[in-house]
């Protein structure tokens, strides 16, 4: 009798502690490391969104328009209907703009790498915990990322985070031209300029054109953009003197687009995220600074401007530079450049018997991150109309229906146009058929596709 109660006993205590395990694996596997339990529903709205394919010709988002409780397909070009599915032939080949939908698909095929969940109480304050606007493992992804590629000096320098790189060229202007002097700096880059209207600066037109007078006690400010936009040349600095400054722009500078031939080591640097991973939406970039009172210029022009840039915004980026990094870069920039490469090739192929038009002839060079020579890859096309009847280039391309960007944006004449290789495949697509039927009515000779 006593032997069987013990036996009842010692069961009923094996079965209380195999329930309280099981009790507390269900309660850690529901709010812990395994199944999802606050985050469920935002991750099934985000993997239902996700799925809808719209035909392969466009996306639905998830601050998309909703009909009937459906998300609404937002086509590409040249595309239409509910599901995208139905072509539109007479379109016009939009290929103005800079929007980097060519890194898209990379983006698509790391879905689950790149994605991110925030949780409503993600960072409500203005400033991190060290009193920084800035997220320091960010900043210490960015000197890692620009170590493994090898195209920006980042020891002894500053970083200061922007709203895309537009952000930083003006505090970039700001902090050099802030030096008290009664006498406006003569910047060298139009549009913004031009826009501030600051007393502190004035746009005095091209550097060529003051290549032999910034020797004087003139203040100059030069921008400098390399890989050049729009002919994809490496640039360097026209104007020299000790009253001139300059800002380097290497928001191309990356892989996919130019061979690195050296780490670039100026004082004062810009990139972008929109450039790098193809996010211009996201509208981060960075500074990298030697001097650390132009730094604090900048610094205070970004806090006084925006008060920071936005926590939602840094952890993206974040998330996508480590994605970038993997595999030391080589998956995110061998998609880019062979993307970027086949298009400059087949663009160029379409236009090699063309007595009409012209594109910029672009070397092949050595690239210190593949450690080969590589072949062009560049984000534009930089398109000359060579007929004299045909010096308003743009228009002659609107005929066609192309739509680029007019070469006196960048200064120089009406015979050329830019045109951006950067967008969706469906948009090359399209800027690919409109070519070749222009090639085509030349003198009737077959189109290359």
């Amino acid at each position: 009798m006593a032997k069987t109660q013990i036996s009842i006993c010692f069961v009923c205590l094996a079965s209380s502690l195999i329930l309280n395990v099981l009790l507390l694996r269900n309660n850690v596997y529901l709010g812990g490391k395994g199944e999802l339990s606050w985050s469920r529903r935002a991750a099934e709205e985000a993997e239902a969104v996700a799925q809808i394919s719209c035909s392969g010709h466009g996306r639905t988002y998830l601050d998309g328009l909703v009909v009937d409780g459906s998300p609404v397909c937002e086509c590409n070009s040249c595309f239409g209907g509910p599901d995208c599915s139905q072509s539109l032939p007479d379109c016009v080949a939009d290929v103005d703009g800079g929007d980097p939908l060519f890194l898209e698909p990379f983006w698509m095929q790391s879905a689950a790498s790149s994605a991110m969940l925030v949780a409503g109480w993600h960072r409500m304050g203005y400033e991190f915990p060290n009193k920084s606007l800035i997220s320091q493992l960010l900043e210490d992804q960015i000197r890692k990322l620009h170590a493994t590629v090898g195209n920006a000096v980042t020891q002894g320098r500053f970083i200061v985070f922007g709203a895309g790189s537009t952000q930083l060229l003006n505090a970039a202007v700001h902090a050099l031209s802030s030096d008290n002097s009664s006498v406006p700096a003569k910047v060298v880059y139009q549009l913004q300029t031009d826009f501030f209207r600051s007393l502190d600066f004035q746009f005095q037109g091209e550097a060529a054109l003051w290549k032999n007078k910034s020797d004087s006690a003139l203040n100059f400010i030069e921008f400098v953009t390399s890989p050049n936009n729009p002919d994809g040349q490496l640039r360097k600095a026209v104007l020299q003197g000790p009253h001139v400054k300059v800002i380097h722009d290497y928001a191309y500078f990356w892989p996919h687009f130019t061979p690195i031939p050296a780490p670039a080591d100026e004082d004062l640097m810009i990139f972008s995220l929109s450039k790098l991973t193809g996010h211009a939406g996201t509208r981060f970039g960075w500074a990298l600074i030697k001097d650390e009172a132009v730094y604090q210029k900048m610094l205070n022009y970004v806090t006084l401007n925006t008060l920071g840039i936005s926590k939602d915004t840094q952890l993206r980026a974040l998330q996508l530079l480590k994605v970038a990094l993997e595999g030391r870069g080589r998956q995110l920039f061998d998609f880019g450049y062979t993307t970027m490469k086949e298009r400059w090739e087949r663009l160029r192929n379409a236009l090699l018997m063309s007595k009409r038009f012209s594109i910029q002839e672009i070397p092949p060079r050595y690239c210190t991150f593949y450690k080969a020579i590589k072949d062009p890859s560049p984000a534009y096309a930089w398109l000359k109309c060579e007929r004299e009847d045909n010096k308003e280039c743009y228009t002659v391309l609107k005929d066609a229906g192309i739509i680029g960007r007019e070469g006196s944006r960048f200064g120089a004449e009406s015979s050329y146009v830019r045109l951006s290789l950067l967008k969706g495949q469906d948009d090359f697509d399209a800027l690919l058929d409109r070519i070749n039927k222009l090639v085509t009515k030349e003198d009737g000779s077959k189109s290359v596709i």
